[in-house]
């Protein structure tokens, strides 16, 4: 009997073992794209860039703001083809277009460069167009360098406005010609991304942003019932919706820069935190830890990377502090939930970039904003539901530790790559 009950537990075993090799694998294949694609350094900024028309009987006025590391993507030199008349302004004018009655409405003047915040450009030009038919707004911008990118286009006309999400499914868009304050019903091709379009968003972003998933998995490594894992996505979705609602608002703008770096660092602590407790909570993890923060800091004095010396000294404190508790608590559980929190705190800001920019009006902003968090919480219960199961299953089931080797393994790809994402952003 004792014979049959092992080779079932082994038969048991191979897939969980499959799984296994799948989960490790995939931690580290994630942490060598990293490494060899130069743009993952900005793996949560999701590749967008933003329009606002004003129509009137004779044409349009637009705007168009991009990020200069999108640009980068086009191989331009910032110094040469960024001002009025240059490539960038010819290129943003010839991948976004306007049509009236299929027309194509005509350029007046060369794309002027205008006054943006850091780290972004922005130009601004006149369009023509015939006297009747349907207006048709279409965005081809860095389609073929990024299919992923997205495009939102804001348009303004009579008394309202109405926002679109243009995609590579979905690069073109019908806007009204006039957008009525009131009830007027518009057809389903030319009314704005509603509800449903924000969930889907929030959906997409979520599973396409790999440091954000990358931290969720670290979480999940180590949690070992239903009710540390409820613990841990409660407190993470609590805190990044309370930011991402306050930045959408614009009650809170912190520096972008900054904040993609804090999110890099969150991943390699809670990944660095889960090899630390496997291996018997010793002092070279925390020493490491507080070391290379001391380091960014006198760099940061020095006037060298994007995160203030101030909050690396304040990180260093944190981090230090964390590790004290962790080495006398009997329960960590509830300081990684307090973890999570904190940290939740610093993604909702990394999620609050793609709505942020939209400048929508108030009574597009709140469905907006539900329907995007919505989509996100949507996307990582999904991804807590494929992986936490599949962990534990290996844990009881599987034979020689091999869950706490795929923990150690799958933690160590994570943080590398969370330390990746941290340098590179903080010295880049």
């Amino acid at each position: 009997m004792r014979r049959r009950r092992a080779a079932l537990a082994w038969l048991a075993a191979v897939p969980l073992a499959g799984a296994a090799v799948l989960l490790a694998g995939a931690a580290v294949l994630l942490a060598g794209a990293a490494v060899l694609l130069a743009g993952a350094a900005q793996a949560h900024t999701r590749s967008v860039s933003y329009s606002s028309w004003t129509l009137d009987p004779q044409g349009a006025t637009v705007h168009v703001r991009v990020s200069l590391l999108e640009l980068t993507r086009l191989a331009i030199d910032p110094d040469r083809d960024v001002g009025s008349g240059g490539a960038v302004g010819r290129y943003l004018a010839e991948h976004l277009t306007l049509e009236r009655g299929g027309v194509r409405c005509e350029t007046l003047l060369e794309p002027a460069a205008e006054a943006a915040p850091k780290g972004l450009v922005q130009f601004r030009w006149r369009l023509r167009c015939p006297a009747d038919g349907a207006l048709r707004i279409e965005s081809r911008i860095l389609l073929a360098e990024a299919p992923s990118h997205l495009h939102f286009a804001r348009v303004a006309g009579g008394a309202g406005a109405l926002e679109r999400v243009l995609t590579e499914a979905a690069p073109a868009w019908s806007p009204p010609e006039s957008l009525p304050a009131g009830s007027a019903p518009l057809t389903p091709r030319a009314e704005g991304t509603g509800l449903g379009g924000y969930v889907a968003l929030g959906v997409d972003h979520i599973l396409t942003g790999w440091d954000h998933l990358a931290f969720v998995l670290a979480l999940l490594l180590l949690a070992r019932s239903v009710g540390e894992v409820a613990g841990l996505v409660t407190a993470f979705t609590l805190a990044h919706s309370i930011t991402l609602g306050l930045a959408v608002l614009g009650v809170l703008r912190p520096d972008g820069a900054a904040v993609e770096a804090l999110i890099g660092y969150s991943i390699a602590l809670v990944a660095a935190e889960n090899g630390w407790l496997l291996s018997g909570r010793g002092l070279a993890v925390p020493g490491f830890t507080a070391a290379l923060l001391a380091i960014l800091a006198l760099l940061a004095l020095a006037g060298i990377g994007s995160v203030p010396a101030t909050a690396l000294l304040g990180l260093t404190l944190f981090s230090l502090c964390h590790f004290g508790l962790l080495r006398r608590s009997e329960r960590p559980a509830r300081l990684r939930a307090a973890v999570a929190f904190a940290f939740g705190l610093v993604h909702g800001f990394g999620f609050a970039g793609v709505l942020g920019e939209m400048q929508l009006p108030t009574q597009r902003l709140v469905p907006a904003l539900f329907g995007f968090n919505l989509g996100v919480e949507i996307g990582q219960l999904a991804v807590v539901a494929g992986v936490w199961p599949a962990l534990r299953a290996l844990e009881r089931y599987a034979p020689g530790g091999l869950h706490r080797r795929v923990a150690e393994a799958g933690s160590a790809a994570i943080c590398g790559l969370g330390l990746y994402w941290f340098l590179s952003r903080t010295l880049g």
